[in-house]
């Protein structure tokens, strides 16, 4: 549902907290059912230090106009909802802080923000993500075991879950795939997020299908369409080594598991 917010006027001012920092807040729109196309909208909007800069996008929707869209859930870069682009780099909104944004000099701001690219937007900062779940689902990113299961659990050594540790962070916020270039000009390509959680199992020493996702990723779409180009790794708001993760898949397919 969208709330739709009240203009403010003469009589009803947007609150003003006291000592932020008017910043211009530069936003993609798009809505598909008014024919105009993308474009771009300015707010002015007050800044607090201790702001995020997803309080920024709530403060226009809450005070300036209520028909702006996002996703968000948990505020608290855990969810993964708030991706997209700020000043032209993949990011979670709730992990922007605004005291690394303003103006240490008085000069005035201008942020950007944008959807993710390469998934077809919705409406302003909204896509559709079935495309990425598609791709994520198609790698089988779940345990896969034969036999009777076992009374308690699956026995590991530490040394063992060290090993796909890395991957086992990904939240699904698709920073990775939509920073990629490969994946903006050919969506068919599976993606970053993908090849991570592939790798998350291909490496449990207590899965039994790490052949059959490597046979997945040494399709046409899949690991040898990465170019190496480190987007991914340096767009993940997780600290995931993702270039580094493909790479091993690829070794995987080349000499063993």
């Amino acid at each position: 549902m969208t709330a739709v917010a009240e203009n403010p006027t003469a009589a009803n001012p947007a609150p003003v907290p006291e000592g932020s920092t008017m910043v211009t807040v530069k936003v993609a729109r798009f809505n598909p059912e008014d024919g105009q196309g993308q474009r771009w909208e300015s707010f002015q909007v007050p800044a607090l230090s201790t702001d995020r800069f997803l309080n920024l996008l709530i403060y226009i929707k809450s005070y300036l106009d209520g028909t702006l869209t996002f996703r968000r859930s948990c505020a608290h870069g855990v969810c993964g909802s708030d991706a997209m682009r700020i000043n032209g780099v993949n990011r979670l909104a709730c992990k922007v802080l605004m005291k690394d944004m303003l103006p240490k000099n008085g000069k005035p701001v201008t942020i950007s923000v944008e959807p993710i690219r390469g998934l077809p937007v919705e409406k302003d900062l909204v896509v559709d993500m079935e495309p990425f779940f598609d791709a994520f689902r198609a790698v089988k990113p779940y345990l896969i075991t034969s036999g009777n299961e076992p009374t308690y659990e699956r026995i590991q050594s530490q040394a063992d879950r060290a090993r796909f540790d890395d991957t086992t962070k990904c939240i699904l916020c698709a920073c990775c795939t939509t920073s990629c270039p490969v994946y903006w000009t050919d969506g068919s390509y599976f993606g970053p997020a993908a090849i991570v959680n592939a790798h998350r199992f291909i490496f449990d020493s207590r899965d039994e299908a790490a052949r059959e996702r490597l046979d997945i990723l040494n399709e046409v779409d899949g690991v040898w369409r990465c170019r190496t180009t480190f987007n991914c790794t340096d767009a993940c708001p997780r600290g995931i080594e993702v270039t580094k993760a493909i790479q091993e898949v690829k070794r995987a397919l080349l000499f063993a598991r």
